[in-house]
């Protein structure tokens, strides 16, 4: 733990894996970098996904999350990824980021949610039960103001269905929250990308996807002129929301 410090660093170099048909970075890739960092600042404050599951039989999972992209990074860039935990509330462990350009530009900035799950009865637990403690109480905020209660502006249509398979799932045996964002980019056809880039995106995990589930897409676009988008994926077992995200674009 440096310093006694709850803020984490890491450096990162966008490779070609990472970029999209633009050269820009993928907003799945920012997903993933996202949660390697949050793994790595948890594992060094001593929280890590080894000591959860073996001392706690839990696991962090990530249930809100808000970006805000003031740039695209770029193939063969250097960035910087900052990560700091706030205090606790009885269910949620709240952790911002800040990604800076090689001159210390903020670049993206974003907010999340998380919570830590039984790994045998898949319950949330209170955040008590893994006894966190942060050396030290910080209060600053990367997205100022809370999450956003969103649901489609009502021109919901449905986009496509996908079946999770092997690839899509993670160590949690589940749908990993990068692939929800490339599920939601898939929504639109590649000009429309190139056309309208991403500015900010918030998603509201409801609901794990497993194995063998089939979920349809569905996208609502009646908010264009606003610049708004949203999309939502629907289980087809039980009819239950995934996920639900808002979105602007340029």
């Amino acid at each position: 733990m440096a310093n006694g410090s709850s803020l984490y660093k890491g450096q990162y170099h966008i490779e070609l894996r990472d970029v999209d048909f633009t050269k820009k970075l993928k907003l799945s890739a920012l997903f993933s970098l996202f949660q390697d960092i949050a793994s790595l600042a948890a594992e060094d404050l001593g929280y890590g996904i080894e000591t959860l599951e073996k001392k706690y039989k839990v696991a962090w999972i990530l249930t809100r999350i808000r970006v805000d992209i003031l740039r695209h990074p770029t193939w063969d860039e250097n960035i910087t990824i900052e990560t700091w935990p706030l205090h606790p509330s009885k269910i949620d462990f709240d952790r911002d980021f800040l990604v800076k350009d090689h001159t210390g530009a903020v670049i993206t900035k974003a907010a999340s949610k998380w919570v830590v799950m039984g790994l045998n009865d898949r319950k949330i637990k209170r955040t008590e039960s893994i006894n966190i403690h942060y050396p030290e109480n910080r209060t600053e905020r990367a997205i100022e103001g809370k999450f956003g209660k969103f649901k489609d502006f009502g021109g919901l249509e449905p986009a496509y269905q996908k079946v999770i398979g092997y690839s899509d799932i993670d160590f949690n045996g589940h749908l990993n929250n990068s692939k929800y964002v490339d599920y939601i980019m898939d929504c639109f056809l590649p000009d429309f990308h190139k056309r309208h880039p991403i500015h900010t995106i918030e998603i509201n995990f409801n609901q794990e996807a497993l194995p063998g589930d089939s979920i349809t897409l569905y996208k609502d676009i009646s908010k264009m002129d606003e610049h708004e988008l949203y999309v939502e994926g629907i289980n087809q077992t039980d009819h239950h929301t995934i996920f639900k995200s808002h979105i602007t674009i340029h």
